[in-house]
């Protein structure tokens, strides 16, 4: 009896053994990974940005005329892989009131940020299908919690892609010490969880050169040389997307225009990002251009709407002055094309700030002063200029 026994109780524990072996575990860098061997693991990180911001009357005026004291972004996401590793899936969702795209008393609300299937074809090609980031801009893709400033620069607020829903092809090569990346997306064009939309589609390519190959940690898709690059690394990059029958001011973004009219808009970036021990700068080129014309009428109100033609420019430098100590500096320009001069104005900023980084971008402190002018004229007694007061604490895994 006892060796059947024993031959039974052999028999089973190999059926045991065979099941996959399910993990949780905690890291401050990567959040929460739950992982059952190779074929499934996820990914739960939160994160939320509290700032507070003050504004002045003018630039000779110091007196506060306006504030911005709110939870600005407050996330969720879930990354991982399903089956294999090379299915890989995003959902990202976003829940402050700047999230969702609620603003003027707008109800529109619109918590879904990210939801995307990747599939690895080979080791070089990639594709994706959902509602992403196109691969427009550098400081766009880049996300708001690895910046080294409290925000993005006017020139992203002006001619960024942003997301939208598409199909997502990406391939990337080690030529030598080189690296050479290529992205397209044929998107809706009419941004992150959009109506259906018209017979106009989005198409956009972008492709990176790094000359003296990868950065550290991928380096190049954070502000900020934390890791103190030990020698020279370069990002160049190049963008073009035309969005054909576009039913909004920016794209992917913007004010409709009325009874459903469109415009083709056609953007170009140009942008490189460069690090090397402690030492970063970031430099972009927007432009910005629509087939026929910028301007939009309303037949019934008369009002008027307008494409933001012109182009920007955006330069910024950081240095890291201490182990988690980083002061950075920007300087952008936001430049309206003739045919949009009329509503359009002139406007450029300045930022000088400090970061302390807790736990690299994870967790860090952050302050800053701006100053912002317009027309060219940077005289502090310039009607519309002002300074800005910027405190902001970033958290999350």
């Amino acid at each position: 009896m006892r060796s059947l026994f024993s031959i039974g109780m052999l028999a089973v524990v190999p059926a045991f053994s065979q099941a996959p072996a399910t993990t949780v575990r905690f890291s401050p860098d990567k959040g929460v990974v739950v992982k059952s061997d190779s074929t499934f693991q996820m990914t739960v990180r939160f994160r939320m940005q509290e700032r507070m911001a003050f504004f002045s009357e003018g630039g000779d005026d110091l007196s506060i005329t306006g504030s911005e004291l709110r939870t600005r972004r407050a996330r969720l996401r879930f990354d991982g892989f399903i089956l294999t590793p090379r299915l890989q899936y995003k959902l990202q969702f976003g829940f402050s009131k700047a999230d969702m795209d609620i603003q003027d008393g707008s109800e529109d609300q619109h918590p879904l940020r990210d939801a995307t299937l990747t599939y690895a074809l080979t080791r070089d090609w990639s594709i994706g299908f959902g509602q992403g980031k196109l691969p427009g801009n550098r400081q766009r893709v880049i996300s708001s919690n690895q910046l080294e400033l409290p925000d993005r620069s006017i020139v992203n607020g002006a001619f960024t892609l942003d997301r939208d829903f598409g199909l997502f092809i990406t391939w990337q090569r080690a030529l030598g010490h080189q690296v050479v990346r290529a992205k397209g997306a044929l998107s809706g064009g009419e941004g992150r969880d959009a109506d259906p939309g018209d017979a106009g589609l989005c198409y956009t390519g972008r492709v990176e050169w790094l000359p003296f190959g990868a950065f550290t940690n991928e380096g190049d898709y954070f502000e900020g040389d934390l890791e103190r690059e030990r020698t020279v690394k370069l990002s160049l990059a190049g963008t073009y997307s035309t969005n054909q029958r576009a039913r909004r001011t920016n794209g992917q973004l913007g004010e409709g225009f009325a009874l459903g009219q469109h415009r083709t808009i056609n953007t170009a970036f140009v942008d490189a990002m460069a690090k090397y021990n402690g030492w970063s700068l970031l430099a972009e080129y927007a432009d910005r251009r629509a087939e026929g014309s910028p301007i939009v009428t309303d037949p019934l109100t008369a009002g008027a709407t307008y494409v933001h033609e012109g182009w920007g420019l955006n330069l910024q430098v950081g240095r890291m002055v201490g182990k988690r100590s980083e002061i950075a500096a920007r300087y952008s320009a936001v430049m309206p094309g003739s045919r949009v001069e009329s509503v359009m104005r002139q406007r450029e900023e300045s930022w000088l700030g400090y970061t302390y980084y807790v736990n690299q971008h994870r967790i860090k402190l952050q302050s800053a002063l701006s100053y912002a002018w317009r027309d060219g004229t940077a005289a502090l007694d310039h009607a519309g200029n002002g300074w800005g007061l910027w405190f902001q604490v970033e958290l999350g895994l």
